[in-house]
């Protein structure tokens, strides 16, 4: 371990093995200095971590083998249906466990990364829910892994400010008035190239977790008696099937028994946002049934899995200009209806999805059009037997708040409406072309700009970002890299202009939106940028013939 991290984890005492080999790890901490990070990197949070790296990546990585096998399987069968196997546990009469006090009106959650100012006004926002995002909101430099646990630390001990450059100061409001922490740890394919453990990089799933369980599980308990909004809460990213989520169960049980704390204190929501997972919702609850607090409707990750899996099974899988799907494309209402039946059955909150548009204080007219797209978003999430949403930014609170209060009232959530009676089949889930809508030049531009501005973002420790009135995050950008890869790979027409899409066309696009990001910016800042590299990368994750599964995991060895 580098000196400036603390001593080796090994040296902890009294920690029996917990992987076969009775070897000490050799563990490496690889990553530049952070401030404060002695405060996080202690020897005992870093066996913690260690230990869930020993125990679990063995399993972890044949999860990963499997994602390839079933998706191989897709690519030869062209469909998808529900599994035979767990069939008793679909037709089963369970529920899972009753939700914590914090956990029982979710009817708004803003989401964001953990960066000083986000924490302290996502804290003040008057939302229900803060999602503290280690995911795909954050760009998993080391700084910004480290210090978000910093600040969580901070946060919860009322002791976080802020001071901008200009001069205006953040603090937090009291208590009572704070949202609660739900923290978003990466997906289990990314891997912490900072923390290995005998040469193996750590998952960062181990990463962010461990470090914030260990931390804060106690401290988050003994609030408790005054401050009913603590506990250690979690929403879980991209999980592909029930035996994923069975890997995150073990993981929590295992560290609730390292730490003492009581089985069934750590609650979970998962992110229903690959296609794989929508037709096992039943199963990843009931897996997770100790532990679980609901399921999310993850819209945008949701559209990038179909392109992902579906992306050589023909035309009825080709997916229109981004802009054109909405959730009331019947996909989408079918994928929202059975999620809302599915949690409502089994005792679980439905929570609806991110409204990618956002407020402009500066522009009145962009501001009231996001404003009405957005109220009109959550009115139907809300009218549809959602219990909560998401927003992205502290203006709309309100407006979704609205929504829900109408739908809700006094009531602190609506697991009482069974939705909609209409059953939800395979065909449902996949009828994309159901959805109409069309290819066109402009939505191939769009995703050009898209993407090459967030990846540029992103190189530069960015992981939300504001463009065209829209907020991106990696969701949005895998959208925006997989349909040009689609629609190039079945020869798709672009119904504007007659073109056919191609990697020369895209080159081209590419090449334009350079030249005027350089005139609009000038040189000087065009050259502070990482453009160069960016379109290198977008290039890279939308036209090679190999479909790369995460465009994160070419771009993490760019990052510090």
């Amino acid at each position: 371990m580098a000196a400036d991290q603390g001593p080796s984890p090994s040296l902890r005492p009294g920690v029996p093995p917990i992987a076969s080999s009775t070897a000490a790890p050799v563990v490496t901490v690889a990553g530049p200095r952070v401030h404060r990070a002695e405060e996080v990197l202690t020897p005992e949070a870093v066996a913690f971590v260690v230990g869930l790296h020993r125990a679990f990546e063995g399993r972890r990585q044949e999860l990963l083998a499997r994602r390839k096998s079933r998706r191989a399987e897709i690519a030869r069968t062209g469909t998808l249906d529900f599994l035979p196997e767990t069939a008793d546990i679909r037709a089963g009469d369970w529920k899972v466990a009753e939700a914590p006090r914090a956990l029982q009106d979710r009817r708004v959650e803003i989401t964001g990364p953990t960066d000083r100012k986000m924490v302290i006004n996502a804290l003040n926002s008057g939302a229900k829910i803060w999602l503290a995002d280690f995911e795909d909101a954050t760009s998993p430099t080391w700084e910004n892994v480290v210090s978000g646990q910093v600040n969580l630390i901070d946060a919860f001990e009322g002791r976080i400010d802020f001071t901008s450059t200009a001069g205006k100061a953040y603090t937090l409001k009291p208590a009572a008035e704070l949202a609660t922490v739900v923290v978003r740890p990466r997906g289990w394919h990314l891997d912490e190239n900072h923390l290995l453990v005998d040469g193996v990089p750590v998952a960062g799933a181990f990463v962010d977790f461990g470090l914030y369980f260990f931390h804060n599980a106690a401290r988050l308990l003994a609030k408790g008696a005054e401050d009913p909004n603590s506990g250690p809460y979690f929403y879980l990213p991209k999980t592909e099937s029930h035996l994923e989520a069975r890997l995150w169960n073990d993981v929590f049980t295992h560290a609730q028994a390292e730490l003492g704390i009581p089985h069934g204190t750590v609650r979970a929501t998962v992110l229903i946002e690959t296609i794989t997972a929508a037709f096992e919702m039943d199963e990843i609850l009931h897996e997770l049934r100790d532990h679980a607090a609901g399921l999310n409707a993850g819209r945008w990750d949701y559209l990038f899995s179909i392109v992902k899996n579906f992306r050589d099974a023909g035309e009825h899988y080709i997916l229109p200009d981004r802009n054109s799907v909405t959730m009331a494309s019947p996909f989408m209402a079918a994928y929202t209806r059975l999620l809302v039946r599915t949690c409502h059955r089994r005792g679980a909150h439905a929570i609806g999805g991110m409204a990618a548009f956002i407020p402009s204080r500066r522009d009145p007219e962009v501001n009231a059009a996001a404003l009405e797209k957005v109220k009109a978003d959550k009115d139907r999430e809300a009218g549809n037997g959602f219990d909560g949403s998401w927003v992205a930014h502290p203006d709309l609170v309100p407006v979704a708040q609205a929504s829900f209060d109408a739908v809700l009232g006094e009531r602190p959530n609506q697991k009482d409406n069974p939705g909609p009676a209409e059953p939800v089949t395979a065909a449902d889930l996949l009828d994309i072309a159901g959805a109409g809508g069309t290819c066109t030049r402009a939505g191939l531009h769009n995703a050009v700009q898209v993407g090459l501005r967030y990846i540029e973002a992103w190189l530069r420790g960015l992981g939300a970002v504001g463009i065209f009135n829209m907020m991106e995050d990696a969701a949005t950008a895998e959208i925006s890299r997989s349909q040009i890869w689609q629609w190039i790979h079945n020869g798709v027409v672009l119904s504007d202009t007659g073109e056919k899409a191609t990697a020369e066309l895209v080159r081209t696009l590419v090449a334009t939106e350079l030249a005027e990001l350089r005139a609009e910016s000038g040189d000087q800042a065009y050259q502070a940028g990482r453009w160069r590299e960016a379109a290198q990368l977008f290039e890279q994750v939308a036209l090679a013939e190999e479909f790369a599964d995460f465009l994160t995991l070419p771009a993490l060895p760019l990052l510090g």
